[in-house]
């Protein structure tokens, strides 16, 4: 691989005699993973209806590394029905180390694709309350759809400025998630247009943003609460630097330790400004040390006992007016849904959770769980509220085997034939729900979502 010569000076600068085993890994393949959605099923469980060839990732509880050569879990119908999440090893790393518990306010503030948030998700498992913002809305789309698929039900998808959230959320939050935007010289095995980035950026650029953003964050932690700052990429700069700019905002901050593992490097005090030797506690992932591409991870907390302050949590529910219909839908459930918790916007339902926070004036795509729209004489459900179920929730389902030639049909939006009742279906893949369908008489009519459809 040709790397640019500045780069390549400032590289040698860092790893000394170590420069040659680093240059020469990024000729070799990259590595490719997996991580399981403990949300919907445990790790054990997934590995008896394992179809790839799996071996683990150390750092990571349920990831693993998949044969790119042997397998395309891409394609198969466990992704879809968000069994596990497709994600470079290295990067299940921060959301691997934060330490969420459930009924945490969590705030991952640079979110997008979702590989963090759909694991701080699994964590949360349905309570507290998880903030996923991207300041781009283009790419919060996609965020939306990985957390649907996930079956998130108490995340608030958003997207801002991180000025405008502090100014909503100060004190508010348990754990923050800060993937900071950065040059991506960890990532240059994985695409070239990453080197072109770089040379196109280069470091101050990220470094600029990364400050931006740190100054508003330590507004939002509460005491006793916990930052991961991480970025992919080298640079001291972005780096500890950026660590000690940090702490330099709030003197009851202090870097943290957490596991490390093999070839895992330690921060570098040396390459600071200060000197901290904490900084000796961030881990450092070199692509030729480890398993991976180049990760940067630093875990800072907050002095403190945790008290509940700033926005206190009470959204402020306008209760729907069910139709019949809608209401006829949701006694089909095995489930209850409180109906005072619903609420009715433009036509579409949504199910507010009791922990949310008020957030109206703030550039929101998802509120809740998105449960359907209410039409005349009717209620279309969602395929977020199929993701959000168990198969045991729902009355009436077509359960399928993943070798079912139907299931492909179904994931392309194609009409198939099933057995069963009459009206709406809950369509599952080894008992895992991936979304509705109407019988009639035998013909399953498709209601997959058509911009998640198998192609």
């Amino acid at each position: 691989m040709e790397l640019p010569k500045l780069f390549e000076d400032n590289m040698i600068g860092l790893l000394g005699e170590d420069f040659e085993d680093y240059k020469k890994c990024l000729d070799k393949p990259m590595y490719h993973g997996i991580r399981i959605n403990t949300m919907k099923i445990s790790v054990e469980e997934f590995l008896k209806i394992n179809p790839f060839h799996l071996r683990p990732v150390p750092w990571c509880d349920n990831g693993f590394y998949y044969d790119e050569q042997l397998d395309k879990p891409s394609k198969h119908p466990y992704y879809y029905a968000g069994l596990y999440y497709i994600q470079e090893p290295s990067a299940m790393t921060p959301a691997s180390v934060i330490p969420v518990e459930e009924g945490d306010r969590v705030l991952d503030i640079c979110a997008a694709p979702g590989g963090k948030s759909t694991e701080l998700a699994a964590k949360l498992s349905g309570t507290g309350v998880l903030v996923s913002n991207d300041i781009s809305a283009s790419r919060a789309k996609a965020l939306l759809k990985n957390l649907e698929v996930f079956g998130a039900t108490n995340a608030l998808i958003i997207s801002e400025a991180p000025y405008k959230l502090s100014e909503r959320f100060a004190g508010y939050f348990d754990k923050i998630l800060i993937d900071a935007p950065c040059s991506g010289e960890g990532m240059f095995r994985k695409s070239n247009s990453m080197i072109t980035a770089w040379e196109n950026n280069g470091n101050q650029l990220f470094s600029d943003l990364q400050i931006s953003i740190l100054k508003e964050v330590v507004k939002m932690l509460k005491p006793g609460g916990k930052i991961l700052y991480s970025t992919c990429t080298f640079a001291p700069l972005e780096n500890e630097k950026s660590v000690e700019y940090l702490l330099s905002l709030d003197d009851s901050l202090s870097i943290c330790d957490f596991s490390k593992y093999e070839g895992f490097d330690d921060g570098h005090p040396e390459w600071s400004e200060t000197g901290n030797e904490d900084l000796i506690k961030c881990a450092r992932l070199w692509p030729h040390k480890i398993e991976g591409e180049g990760h940067f991870v630093a875990l800072v907390k907050k002095d403190g006992v945790s008290v509940n302050t700033g926005n206190s949590g009470s959204y402020p529910i306008k209760k729907a007016k069910l139709t019949k219909e809608t209401e006829e839908f949701f006694k089909g459930f095995n489930k209850k849904f409180d109906f005072n918790r619903m609420e009715l916007s433009q036509d579409k339902l949504y199910y507010i959770p009791e922990s949310f926070p008020a957030v109206r004036g703030l550039r929101i795509l998802r509120c809740g769980l998105y449960l359907g729209e209410v039409k005349k004489n009717r209620f279309e459900p969602s395929q977020s509220l199929a993701m959000s179920l168990s198969s045991s929730d729902y009355s009436n389902i077509v359960n399928l085997s993943s070798d079912d030639d139907r299931v492909n049909k179904y994931l392309k939006g194609e009409t198939v034939e099933a057995e069963g009742k009459n009206g709406w279906v809950l369509v599952c893949v080894d008992s895992y729900p991936l979304g509705w369908g109407k019988l009639n008489n035998g013909v399953l009519k498709n209601k997959y979502l058509p911009g998640w459809r198998l192609m």
